[in-house]
């Protein structure tokens, strides 16, 4: 009276294996259109700054994340000291330089 009569659809005829692939193409699209627009150029940022962390030498002019600008008056295993005046030095983390600047950028 209340409840309706629940009837057992036919089932449907078997899946071809091709179907259940042509299923799943659109999932394994969106994968490989995420890892070339995202995960690729991360990747290569990470291993740029990798290269310019590693290869920072005494006297180049950089930027901090903070938004320091100095020059490199002593460099350690894990920190930098800055000379961002005459006489006024600041230690940062390597990983604290994000670019390098050309000479004489610096006045």
């Amino acid at each position: 009276m209340f409840i309706s009569n629940a009837y057992a659809q036919a089932a449907p005829a078997a899946a071809s294996p091709e179907s259940g692939l042509l299923g799943m193409l659109p999932l394994v699209l969106m994968f490989v259109v995420l890892y070339f627009v995202m995960i690729r150029p991360q990747m290569k940022r990470q291993k740029e700054q990798k290269a310019m962390i590693e290869a920072l030498a005494k006297g180049d002019e950089v930027v901090t994340a903070g938004g320091v600008i100095g020059k490199i008056a002593k460099l350690g295993d894990n920190f930098v000291h800055l000379e961002v005046a005459n006489g006024v030095e600041l230690q940062v983390q390597r990983s604290a330089v994000t670019q390098v600047l050309p000479k004489g950028s610096l006045k």
